[in-house]
């Protein structure tokens, strides 16, 4: 009885072995050739002005508090992303917010008071009353001694519609700012009427609420939202060692924060190839997925903290600073 203890025992430890050596090789990522391809840019807001991060809080008017200007543009208006797209984005993210007629313009706000000459609730006016508003009012990098786009911005806040018609063959990420369902179904009406080589090139993203409903009502829409990152990041950990990668999480969208990447199996070199086979998009953001908007802004942060082998999305604020780190695609 006791011989056969020890042989079971011997077994057990043997069959540990195994499954821990099965689990390393096949998460090593320096045993696995790199995956082809060059990383590709996401300008947040398209080219736009930045400002500190710290302190930042839902409800902080960053227009009043942005760094000396470097350049005219203005986030979220046609221009900026044509900026950017220029600097070589190859996606770029905007915010929009619902109208009291139905229909969408792109704002990053709640409220109109921080970057306009407007007040109140966003949602509550119409496009016409949106559009007669000069979005450059409220910025400031002096404490409000100077306001340098003041009048210069009268115009610029466009619809949906303008943005997507003006870069027909270009590729967006666009954010719901709210958490209401409604918004949801609202911006999934309007994505229906697209062409499905079209809606290929959109991912949305945001609350919880709108995206489920959006995705509800069109499936194969490229979705992401905190909830759907949770349950990709412990899915993944859960199963991801096996090197399956379930239905569930295909043809989805993941912003992966930069001190968590290392810990998800394989990474980076067998986990890019893994989401790439399963029609994953990936991208990089900055810290630990608690800040606001952190991405990757000087040379020296692509440098030192993107790993050489990574193939995914960067996300960056400053897109005029990082694209000449990366061949531009040939037209």
């Amino acid at each position: 009885m006791k011989r056969l203890t020890q042989q079971l025992k011997r077994k057990r430890i043997w069959i540990a072995l195994a499954l821990l050596a099965f689990i390393y090789f096949n998460n090593c990522s320096w045993l696995s050739d790199p995956p082809q391809g060059s990383p590709f840019l996401l300008a947040h807001r398209g080219m736009s002005q930045t400002f500190p991060m710290e302190g930042i809080m839902n409800d902080t008017c960053t227009a009043e508090r942005i760094y000396e200007p470097e350049h005219p543009y203005l986030e979220n208006t046609i221009a900026s992303m044509d900026a950017a797209f220029k600097e070589g984005a190859a996606v770029v993210e905007f915010d929009v917010q619902p109208t009291l007629d139905g229909r969408f313009v792109v704002f990053h706000d709640w409220t109109l008071d921080c970057r306009t000459n407007g007040s109140g609730v966003t949602r509550e006016h119409t496009v016409s009353e949106m559009q007669a508003l000069d979005i450059g009012y409220g910025y400031t990098a002096d404490g409000g001694k100077t306001h340098p786009f003041r009048g210069k911005g009268i115009g610029m806040m466009p619809t949906l519609d303008e943005v997507l018609s003006t870069f027909p063959d270009h590729e967006f990420l666009i954010h719901m700012k709210s958490d209401d369902p409604a918004e949801g179904l609202l911006l999934a009406q309007y994505l229906r009427k697209l062409p499905s080589s079209r809606l290929q090139q959109l991912t949305v993203y945001g609350g919880d609420n709108p995206v489920a409903s959006a995705k509800a009502s069109i499936p194969e829409l490229r979705a992401m939202s905190k909830s759907t990152m949770i349950r990709f990041v412990l899915t993944y950990a859960a199963i991801g060692w096996t090197g399956y990668v379930p239905d569930s999480l295909r043809h989805s969208q993941v912003h992966i924060p930069e001190k968590i990447a290392p810990w998800l199996w394989g990474w980076p070199n067998r986990f890019m190839t893994r989401m790439t086979d399963a029609d994953v998009r990936v991208i990089m953001v900055g810290g630990d997925g608690t800040e606001f908007s952190s991405g990757f802004d000087t040379p020296e942060d692509v440098r030192q903290r993107i790993p050489a082998a990574y193939t995914g999305g960067i996300w960056t604020n400053r897109i005029d600073r990082i694209a000449p780190l990366f061949p531009k695609e040939a037209p």
